[in-house]
């Protein structure tokens, strides 16, 4: 099952309404997919929303009434992805619903993201190649000078240097 712009915007409604019967309000930090499509309109459809959000046991109990409402798998809402949230990011505001707040990482930042996670069984190759001609870096080290912005430089591992290098090579 994948999730397009249309079906992502009326899952966070429904959660919105969720909330707002258990007189909860929530935040939610997306990654991943959800932000290449709703962003960056990189791509129609995501096949869940990895993302961080507070308060983590209402959000969960709000986003298993909208997987039965909807049909959606039960993880179709998931903070699996938490451990790739490298630093503080900076934020750019993506839906402001009455109990529900929702924004995204910055390209700069997704795109360390993606590029740190650069996990080759999924789409974290094709979002680094769009975020960088989305940021017009033209460089390997342009490239590494932002991941290096919210990874220290040691601790950027040696796949995403290849990465970046096979990607940017003349």
């Amino acid at each position: 099952m994948s999730l397009n712009i249309k079906d992502i915007r009326a899952a966070f409604i429904d959660l919105n309404d969720q909330l707002a019967k258990m007189k909860q309000i929530g935040e939610i930090g997306l990654c991943g997919g959800a932000v290449m499509c709703l962003v960056f309109q990189a791509r129609e459809a995501t096949k869940d929303i990895d993302a961080i959000f507070e308060p983590a046991q209402a959000i969960r109990k709000a986003a298993e009434s909208v997987a039965k409402k909807r049909g959606l798998p039960s993880d179709w809402l998931n903070d699996a992805a938490k451990g790739y949230f490298l630093s503080e990011p900076p934020k750019i505001p993506v839906m402001e619903l009455s109990h529900l707040r929702i924004w995204a990482p910055s390209a700069e930042y997704m795109l360390a993201m993606k590029a740190i996670s650069a996990r080759f069984d999924t789409h974290d190759r094709d979002d680094v190649v769009f975020l960088i001609e989305h940021l017009n870096f033209k460089t390997v080290a342009e490239v590494l000078a932002v991941i290096s912005q919210y990874c220290p430089s040691e601790k950027i591992p040696a796949k995403t240097q290849f990465l970046i290098e096979e990607l940017l090579q003349s």
